[in-house]
């Protein structure tokens, strides 16, 4: 299984807005994570996560009626939570570091476009038939060998977005199958090797989807800057505060949705092992 909220660009951040606060009371790594507003981003994540955590009770457990697994996975999935442990890890991830240089440009008009941009498009992908449309038109788009696709992918392979985003599906799935042990809902016996080759046997499935919906997502999301404007936004991504601020945000997204998968692996295994009772 995917974590699609997991599959995506990860490249804006928080809710609080730098207006009362001035950039010399905080980091530099906390005036980023909030003139980014990633906050809006986790809040549609969540709404993916909550449709996800729906389709994953059909899956694992067909025919029963639970009336409670809602409110399960909206506890699995709280906001604030995700909100607070993300801003902590990509804080702590920088340290001291001086990250002024994009801050800069995060507050520039080309920098909130982007951020806005990203957003909208994110919650336009709420919708099946907006996201279906939107891969549609980049399968459209590779066939007609488009400029503005392939800056998309020049952008997405500076960035290194389609290995960093397969290598966190990858460690969320794993961490849902130990949530399923340490459930009690998978054999005790199952070990650590034979959960990594099950889910190293998704990797081809994994990247393959993760490549699709990271084109078509960008695709949609930066037509409005064209060329000109994503290679400007390339540029800025590829300095060393860049680089330094896409791993931290790898590394803060890979930390929450590692705790969720364990955490969901748990619960269906508690309901799992409830019926077998």
């Amino acid at each position: 299984m995917i974590f699609r909220s997991l599959v995506a660009p990860l490249s804006i951040a928080v809710t609080f807005s730098l207006t009362n606060i001035s950039f010399a009371q905080q980091s530099s790594a906390s005036a980023l994570f909030d003139v980014m507003k990633l906050g809006k981003i986790i809040s549609v994540m969540r709404e993916e996560g909550l449709a996800y955590g729906a389709s994953l009770g059909d899956e694992m457990m067909p025919g029963r009626s639970i009336p409670e697994w809602p409110s399960e996975v909206a506890r699995v999935y709280d906001q604030d939570k995700m909100i607070d442990g993300m801003r902590d890890t990509f804080v702590a991830t920088l340290g001291d570091r001086d990250m002024g240089p994009l801050v800069v440009f995060f507050e520039s008009d080309l920098g909130q476009d982007i951020v806005e941009l990203e957003y909208s498009a994110r919650v336009a992908f709420l919708d099946e038939a907006i996201e279906e449309g939107a891969i549609a038109q980049y399968q459209d788009r590779e066939a007609e060998d488009d400029p503005m696709l392939a800056a998309v992918k020049s952008f997405v392979a500076t960035n290194d977005y389609v290995e960093a985003n397969v290598a966190g599906a990858l460690n969320s799935n794993f961490a849902f199958y130990t949530g399923m042990i340490d459930g009690g809902a998978l054999s005790s016996r199952m070990s650590e090797s034979d959960i990594l080759a099950d889910v190293w046997a998704q990797e081809p499935e994994i990247r393959a989807n993760t490549e699709e919906w990271l084109y078509s997502y960008l695709l949609m999301a930066y037509q409005p800057l064209g060329v000109e404007g994503l290679n400007a936004y390339e540029q800025i991504m590829a300095t060393a505060e860049g680089r330094a601020m896409n791993a931290a945000l790898f590394e803060s997204f890979d930390q929450m949705y590692v705790a969720i998968s364990r955490e969901l692996g748990q619960s269906v295994a508690g309901y799992i092992l409830a019926e077998e009772l």
